[in-house]
C-alpha cells in the first residue's frame, strides 16, 4: 500500500484495511478485525490528551506503525492515518493466518488451533513477532507491510462498538470482515 492509502480518516482506513494482507517477515495473514481511534476528540484514543513521548508517532506522517505496550504484558499494532499533524489510527485486532503458520505456532506455543493464533491484538503481535522496536516504522517500505490481493473476494463488514475500553465504548468503530 502507498502512504496515500493511510492519509484518510481513521474510519475509512479501518474499513479499507479489512481483507488486506498484513506481512512481517515470513508470516502473514488477512486482516479480519480492526478498530478506529479518532484522535483528540476520542477519549479512548492515546492521542486524546495531545502529543506525548509515547504517542508522538500518531501525530506524524500517515503510513507508520504505532506499537505500544498494554496491561504490562501485550504489545498492540496500530496504523497511523489522517494527514500529518492530525491524530488518528487503526488498531489491528485480528488476522486470519495465511503463511508462516508453523512459525506462529512456535511463537504461541500453547495455542492449539490456527484460528486462535492471532485472534486478538496481543496474540497477533506475538504470532507475527511485532514489538515496540517497530514503533514508528514505515508500513510502506518497512519491515511491516500491507498488501492487496490481486483478486480480493467480496465480503461484508459488520460494525460494532469497540471492545475492551471504558471511554467512548459505545461508538461503532469496530469493523469485522464477514465472509
Amino acid at each position: 500500500m502507498t502512504q496515500d492509502f493511510y492519509s484518510h480518516p481513521a474510519t475509512d482506513v479501518a474499513r479499507a484495511c479489512l481483507g488486506k494482507i498484513l506481512v512481517h517477515g515470513k508470516t502473514a495473514g488477512r486482516i479480519v478485525e480492526v478498530e478506529a481511534y479518532l484522535g483528540v476528540d476520542d477519549m479512548a484514543a492515546h492521542s486524546y490528551r495531545g502529543v506525548t513521548p509515547r504517542n508522538k508517532v500518531i501525530f506524524g506522517p500517515p503510513g507508520h506503525a504505532y506499537v505500544y505496550f498494554i496491561y504490562g504484558m501485550h504489545e498492540c499494532l496500530n496504523f497511523v492515518c489522517e494527514p500529518e499533524g492530525q491524530a488518528g489510527c487503526v488498531l489491528i485486532r485480528a488476522i486470519e493466518p495465511l503463511t508462516g503458520i508453523e512459525t506462529m505456532f512456535k511463537r504461541r506455543a500453547k495455542t492449539k488451533r490456527v484460528r486462535d493464533l492471532a485472534s486478538g491484538p496481543g496474540k497477533l503481535t506475538q504470532a507475527l513477532a511485532i514489538t515496540r522496536k517497530l514503533n514508528g516504522s514505515s508500513l510502506v517500505d518497512g519491515p511491516i507491510t500491507v498488501r492487496r490481493l490481486f483478486d480480493e473476494p467480496a465480503f461484508k463488514i459488520d460494525v460494532t462498538p469497540r471492545i475492551g475500553i471504558t471511554k467512548c465504548a459505545d461508538w461503532p468503530l469496530r469493523f469485522v470482515l464477514v465472509k
